[in-house]
């Protein structure tokens, strides 16, 4: 992932999440910054649907076990409902979209430093594709899995209640055990996909991995090894959209997450995306969201 990410962003977002956290159940913001988790309907009133994309420092998920859920990682859209996880790795762009009033499960964050201060490598985690940066995010449990899933849960819930801020150990290896839970889910319900939705997904995490040094749909062409034609053509066949389309819309996420997250100005802002200047960001900015990205940072 770009440098930027780990080097230009602040947690304001996360920063408020921990305010409340902490005032409800008495904990310091360093602790609650590498491990925290909660049940999803203690916080709903709490959670924030109107906000724009964000990047936060730390690797979060969710678990639901009732409701819906409409949540983004990047470009891509996941529809949640019960039996599900979403996962987002740290510096991902993400939104929260929709969430129902009758939602349960859990929501999880946690920073990989917490492998580190126990026995596990935290390289380990790179066999999870629901933790990558590009990975698949989304995860459809059976009914069969669901009570080893929650009581994992569960068991990471007991031990955040009765922390000691000097170990991690339990964490990361219940962690761990979900993960490898998870994994076993992914590989009894996952489906080949064909060929247009196999290029869609590698452009659409192409554009995610590679939006500040490519910036032509050309170049992005050249770099998937394809026409331009052909991208398309795959393109419109699984979404509705040229590759143009999708290349706007994830520029605007970045320039939206930056304008409220960063203290970049809006000409630096520019320049990282590839636009030539101040007026031609703007320009393209209030043609797709009909505000210009002064009043969008108010």
């Amino acid at each position: 992932m770009p440098e930027i990410y780990k080097t230009t962003y602040h947690n304001s977002l996360l920063l408020k999440l921990e305010d409340i956290s902490a005032n409800l159940e008495g904990k310091s913001r360093s602790y609650f910054r590498l491990f925290h988790i909660n049940r999803i309907e203690d916080f709903r009133q709490f959670l924030n649907i109107k906000q724009p994309p964000y990047r936060k420092s730390v690797t979060d998920f969710i678990l639901l076990t009732q409701g819906t859920s409409t949540r983004t990682k990047g470009l891509d859209k996941c529809e949640l409902s019960a039996n599900t996880f979403f996962c987002v790795p740290a510096y991902q762009i993400r939104t929260v979209e929709a969430i129902s009033e009758d939602v349960k499960g859990f929501f999880c964050h946690f920073d990989t430093e917490i492998f580190k201060k126990s026995f596990i490598q935290d390289d380990i985690l790179k066999q999870f594709p629901f933790l990558q940066y590009i990975g698949t995010p989304l995860v459809h449990i059976p009914d069969a899995a669901m009570p080893s899933i929650i009581n994992l849960c569960e068991r990471l819930e007991k031990e955040y209640k009765n922390e000691n801020p000097n170990d991690f150990n339990l964490f990361s290896t219940y962690l761990l055990a979900l993960f490898f839970e998870l994994n076993r889910c992914i590989g009894s319900t996952t489906s080949p996909k064909d060929t247009a939705a196999l290029l869609t997904q590698r452009y659409k995490d192409a554009l995610m991995q590679h939006i500040y040094d490519i910036h032509t749909v050309a170049d992005f062409a050249a770099h998937l090894a394809v026409s331009q034609t052909y991208l398309n053509r795959c393109l419109q066949a699984t979404i509705g959209k040229n590759a143009h389309d999708l290349l706007n819309d994830m520029l605007l996420l970045e320039a939206k997450s930056l304008l409220k997250q960063t203290d970049l100005s809006i000409s630096e802002i520019a320049y990282k995306i590839g636009k030539k200047d101040h007026s031609d960001f703007s320009r393209f900015f209030k043609t797709h969201t009909g505000m210009t990205p002064k009043e969008f940072r108010k």
